[in-house]
């Protein structure tokens, strides 16, 4: 049976709480994920600094990303798509609440813990670059934050379904990566990107999910209608994602029952 809509916020709730504990045991390893999102940020503000060393933009820009990738980190194609591999899921199967309750809860414990290591991180490359950011740019970025993050997840999300059909699955969550840093502004700002690369990269997600707070941040993107406009932008892929994701399930799930694994 499964649990009630009005239940599923308690029920995430909860797994947030149980995964929390369990990953405060894991604070190495933690480290290290928070390092691996920081590199590409890093390298982004050293490299275009020095292309353009009298543009505040770049700094500004690069050290909200940094923030935007720790705080939107997904890591479902280990999370969740190992336990299609081992055979676990089938634990998640009979429980009486959505499989996506015990995916959601652990994305978000992760991220409170990333959160909580990279800020200060942030917080020091900030001072180091004497950057001051505006408090009307922070708190407008705030909705585009949260729509990032759960872009972010229902992308990575979906291309871990993909566990269902193929051992490949981080090759293919790596390759939406790749994308992601070329077109989502992490190797340069979609702004420095040629034509017709900073058109394609307008339309494609990968945008929504990292460039835009930043730029937002940054004040690049500033005003009620492109905010407004940003955050269509991005909920529309959401909605389109989750059509993705829950195709692809219901589909996933057929198959993994009919093979008995």
């Amino acid at each position: 049976m499964t649990a009630p809509a009005y239940r599923l916020p308690r029920l995430i709730a909860r797994r947030i709480r149980m995964e929390v504990l369990e990953w405060s045991g894991t604070w190495w390893f933690l480290l290290t994920l928070v390092i691996q999102a920081v590199l590409g940020p890093l390298i982004g503000l050293f490299v275009w600094s020095a292309v353009y060393p009298h543009d505040p933009y770049v700094a500004r820009y690069y050290v909200a990303l940094l923030l935007v990738t720790v705080m939107t980190e997904s890591f479902e194609q280990h999370t969740f798509s190992q336990k299609i591999y081992d055979g676990t899921i089938s634990h998640d199967l009979l429980r009486p609440q959505p499989v996506v309750v015990t995916v959601i809860g652990t994305n978000l414990a992760i991220r409170i813990w990333l959160t909580a290591m990279g800020f200060p991180i942030a917080l020091l490359i900030g001072l180091a670059f004497d950057i001051s950011l505006s408090w009307t740019a922070v708190l407008t970025a705030l909705p585009v934050f949260v729509l990032s993050a759960a872009l972010t997840f229902c992308s990575t999300f979906a291309l871990s379904l993909a566990a269902f059909w193929t051992e490949r699955v981080h090759s293919i969550v790596g390759f939406g990566w790749t994308l992601n840093s070329l077109l989502g502004g992490t190797v340069a700002p979609l702004a420095f990107l040629p034509e017709p690369w900073r058109e394609i990269g307008k339309v494609l997600p990968y945008y929504g999910m990292l460039g835009l707070p930043a730029d937002v941040v940054a004040g690049r993107v500033h005003g009620l209608t492109p905010v407004l406009t940003g955050l269509a932008y991005q909920a529309g892929w959401i909605a389109v994602l989750i059509t993705v994701s829950v195709l692809l399930w219901r589909a996933g799930i057929r198959r993994y029952t009919v093979v008995g694994a």
